[in-house]
């Protein structure tokens, strides 16, 4: 007879596992591929640089030095990927650096490519590369057989050591060079949106105004043949022409609006916001409040405080955009909201809400993605909070920079 006895939970055997993980597995195949990696690296560092140095007499020198430069940072960008797929370090591509048609000519690229720092940088990660390389080569393949009950810690270390380099010397140069890439793709953004401002700008005139002002000269010329002829109808017709040009001029004006208005000139975003509100569907409540000492900047802001002309000019169009947003989209349900700018040290802040339906986002088509670029092309930020049916609450922050 036999008796099967239960094993109680505390003497059972631990589960089996593997005993290492798959990122260790990883890790010492990077460690163990540094050795091939280093040696191709190191040969085309020293040929390169020896090469372009010797001919640096000759006008061949410097031209291959330069494209000497532009292969390392190839390179660089394998061992990058090396690493995001190994180690899964994740490190910013470097900007390109522009070709001769936008660099200013051929001996500008010259200049510029030589003096690379990411080519530079990317020629001595290769050149350490190999000593680097022989010793994680033999820890890695030697510990596999010899140090099996520490290894996993060893190749930790080794791959952190390999993770700090590619961060250190694979990187972008620094920060500056990030916000130069920044700034690049914001200036097209401005150029893109001037250019689309003038489009409408012209369209506008165009199809409103300028037709109106032709189909007015036209009826001035047949009033003025009339003239003699049939006075009551050349003055019915010159009046006619009376109602044409108050209807032209409250196109232009319009369309002046639109652009910059002429009471923000002169009487700052309070009474121009103000103007806006009257004309939206919904009641709005407008609050702006400049004053005070902004924290920090040591200066007064006072009761007359305005921001600089752009700035100022930028705070309106997205108030008058978002308020638009809410004349279109929040719904016959919406019974008011509010635009509220206010300074906050050194930024401008901008919020509107509303109490509609809701459910604005960025990519919904209500504008509200052009306005996130144009903002960000100041150092701006926009922030939408629109459950549906909850209302829209949007936050917009502007740079603060003195007027003058």
């Amino acid at each position: 007879m036999t008796l099967n006895h239960a094993v109680p939970d505390n003497d059972r055997p631990p589960p089996v596992r593997a005993v290492f993980s798959a990122v260790t597995w990883k890790e010492i195949a990077y460690l163990v591929s540094n050795l091939p990696v280093a040696i191709v690296g190191f040969v085309y560092a020293v040929v390169m640089v020896s090469t372009a140095g010797g001919l640096a007499v000759t006008a061949v020198g410097i031209p291959l030095l330069a494209c000497g430069l532009y292969l390392s940072r190839q390179l660089g960008r394998l061992d990058r990927a090396r690493a995001r797929g190994l180690l899964g370090v994740r490190v910013d591509e470097p900007t390109p650096i522009p070709g001769p048609k936008r660099s200013g000519g051929f001996f500008p690229w010259l200049w510029t490519s030589i003096k690379d720092p990411v080519g530079w940088r990317t020629v001595l990660y290769q050149l350490i590369r190999l000593p680097w390389g022989v010793l994680t080569f033999t820890v890695a393949l030697t510990g596999l057989f010899v140090l099996w009950p520490v290894l996993p810690y060893l190749v930790r270390l080794l791959a952190n050591a390999d993770r700090a380099m590619v961060r250190g010397l694979l990187s972008p140069s620094d920060d500056l060079e990030r916000r130069i890439a920044e700034l690049e793709s914001d200036r097209g953004v401005v150029v893109d949106t001037a250019a689309a401002d003038l489009r409408r700008i012209e369209r506008d005139l165009h199809d409103g105004a300028q037709a109106r002002l032709v189909a007015l000269a036209m009826g001035l010329g047949l009033a003025k043949e009339k003239l003699l002829e049939d006075p009551e109808g050349a003055a019915a017709m010159v009046d006619e022409a009376h109602g044409e040009v108050k209807l032209a001029l409250q196109e232009l004006r319009d369309l002046a609006r639109g652009i910059h208005p002429a009471v923000l000139t002169d009487r700052g975003l309070d009474a121009a916001l103000s103007s806006v509100a009257a004309r939206c569907v919904v009641p709005v409540k407008v609050a702006v409040d400049l004053q005070g000492d902004p924290a920090g900047s040591g200066a007064e802001a006072g009761s007359g405080a305005r921001p600089a002309e752009a700035i100022e000019g930028i705070a309106y169009f997205v108030v008058s955009e978002l308020l638009q947003n809410v004349s279109k989209h929040a719904g016959p349900g919406a019974r008011g909201a509010t635009a509220e700018v206010w300074r906050a040290g050194a930024r401008l802040m901008i919020r509107v809400s509303d109490d509609g339906r809701g459910g604005a986002s960025p990519s919904g088509g209500s504008g509200l993605a052009g306005l996130a670029e144009r903002l960000g092309a100041v150092d701006g930020v926009l922030v939408v909070d629109s459950p549906e049916g909850a209302g829209t609450v949007v936050t917009a922050e502007l740079p603060w920079r003195d007027r003058g």
